[in-house]
């Protein structure tokens, strides 16, 4: 699986809470090492970013 290139161009929205929500979703995937990771050889930040550009798993930010 390669990194969503396209998508992440015609992102418009916050890239910081991308980026974070990327990182987040990485460090779980690498903890957790499920069959995905394996299948894509270990590249949890392109999984993450799939995850969270196909909607497979959602972000919200808590603001005090």
């Amino acid at each position: 699986m390669i990194m969503p290139l396209e998508e992440l161009i015609n992102y418009n929205k916050n890239a910081y809470e991308l980026t974070v929500a990327i990182n987040r979703r990485a460090f779980h995937l690498a903890v957790m090492k499920t069959p995905d990771v394996e299948k894509n050889n270990g590249k949890v930040v392109s999984l993450a970013t799939r995850h969270i550009f196909e909607k497979t798993v959602e972000y919200k930010f808590i603001t005090d």
